[in-house]
């Protein structure tokens, strides 16, 4: 009976214990960012100030610029300064609102953005023309919108965000060069049907400025480069009559004064009639009536007519400085997103006002840049005050990184002083 009960039962030492349940990690939740921080570090000092004084000087000179033409053509000299005082009351709010956001809260905008991006370009191109171009959103009782302004700060956002999240794959083709160029591609069809050449030049910049910032190896730049500009040479020749035009004017923009070089013609004249310090501001002659767009792509040259090269040399220091003084900000910043933030926003400024001197000085062939924080234009310059509140938000951030770490410097440093204290009263008194 026992060794019945014995055959059936089971043998214990051929049987597996059941294996514990093991937990599944759980994937690593995304951090949350709030909008606002509570409590944001010092802003940069002399980035302010540098950047108040640009803002002030081109109030300045956009009123002096644009008097004659205002008054001549609506009977009102306040008719273009009175929108853009306005704007710029608006961006230093939005300035400031938006440097005391978290800058790591914007990147959840970045592929939303982009896409309404894409959506209002296309609107663009079914809107009524404006001297022969379809570049603004015009609707009755509201301000004009030019969407390549919103576009440009969608690709800063959307390069920086994708940068950002794995520095090792930027080193790579796929991801260094292949994903960002086909980002950018379908941006730059949509201007080239505008037409809008010189807004697809300045997106082809700041992303090559955030690919080389973001870590993509030279040689594949260098490709990218020589193969972007032949194609947009080659989609520039696509207008044959177009660009014959632009650079027989560039090589002699004295050739055709009453058609096709009048505006570098006289933007020469302009800037050669200012000498060492200029006829005074306000006694501009070109901006009566003989320089073209005289409050717009060509106020650099006025500038220059009434202060002189003094005063063209000036607003030059003054843009070098802003943007020496965003690229350190830049190399300040807390993280990699925060950094590359700052340079898309600094390098639009660069680009900007590079392209806009060169072309007034005939350095380039001739083509519609305005000069940033200068030239009339409200939303723009709302939405690049609004961009220079990014790189405050930012700054901020560096800046309080940098005072803890010196805090926590502090303490340590002072922790080793009174240890070094207790030791010395120790010896003192073994001696004793």
């Amino acid at each position: 009976m026992n060794q019945s009960r014995a055959r059936r039962a089971p043998s214990r030492a051929g049987m597996t214990r059941p294996r514990p349940a093991t937990k599944r990690a759980a994937p690593p939740k995304k951090e949350r960012f709030k909008m606002f921080c509570p409590n944001p570090g010092p802003v940069s000092l002399g980035f302010a100030a540098t950047l108040l004084v640009l803002i002030g000087f081109g109030l300045i000179v956009l009123y002096s610029a644009s008097y004659a033409t205002s008054f001549y053509r609506f009977h009102d000299s306040f008719r273009v300064i009175r929108p853009q005082v306005m704007f710029a009351v608006l961006g230093g709010i939005g300035m400031w609102i938006v440097s005391r956001m978290d800058y790591h809260w914007l990147r959840q905008f970045a592929w939303p953005l982009y896409g309404c991006v894409l959506l209002l370009l296309i609107v663009v191109l079914f809107m009524p023309p404006i001297k022969g171009c379809r570049r603004w959103i015009n609707l009755e009782g509201l301000p004009t919108i030019q969407v390549s302004e919103i576009g440009k700060f969608a690709v800063i956002l959307l390069m920086a965000h994708l940068f950002a999240q794995n520095p090792k794959q930027t080193k790579s083709l796929a991801y260094g060069i292949i994903r960002p160029a086909a980002l950018i591609l379908p941006i730059l069809v949509l201007l080239y049907l505008e037409p809008h050449n010189s807004a697809m030049v300045l997106v082809c910049c700041i992303t090559g400025a955030l690919m080389f910032a973001g870590g993509t190896r030279v040689m594949y730049l260098l490709l990218i480069g020589g193969a972007g500009a032949a194609g947009i040479a080659g989609i520039i020749m696509m207008r044959p009559g177009y660009v014959q035009e632009r650079l027989s004017g560039w090589l002699d923009p004295f050739s055709d004064m009453l058609d096709s070089t009048m505006q570098t013609g006289q933007s020469l004249y302009t800037i050669g009639s200012g000498g060492m310090l200029g006829v005074g501001i306000g006694n501009s002659v070109q901006k009566h009536g003989w320089l073209p767009e005289p409050a717009n792509d060509f106020i650099f040259s006025v500038l220059c007519e009434e202060l002189g090269f003094v005063g063209g040399v000036t607003c030059i220091v003054l843009f070098t400085m802003l943007i020496v003084q965003g690229i350190i900000i830049a190399i300040n910043a807390p993280d990699r997103f925060g950094f590359l933030l700052v340079i898309g926003c600094i390098a639009q400024v660069g680009f900007q006002f590079l392209f806009n001197v060169a072309v007034v000085t005939n350095l380039l062939p001739n083509t519609g840049i305005s000069l940033p924080f200068f030239s009339s234009g409200g939303t723009s310059l709302l939405l690049l005050m609004c961009q220079m509140g990014v790189v405050f938000s930012v700054s901020r951030a560096g800046n309080k990184k940098r005072i803890e770490q010196q805090e926590q410097e502090t303490q340590k440093l002072r922790e080793k002083m009174k240890t070094s204290d207790k030791i010395s009263d120790f010896d003192s008194d073994f001696i004793e």
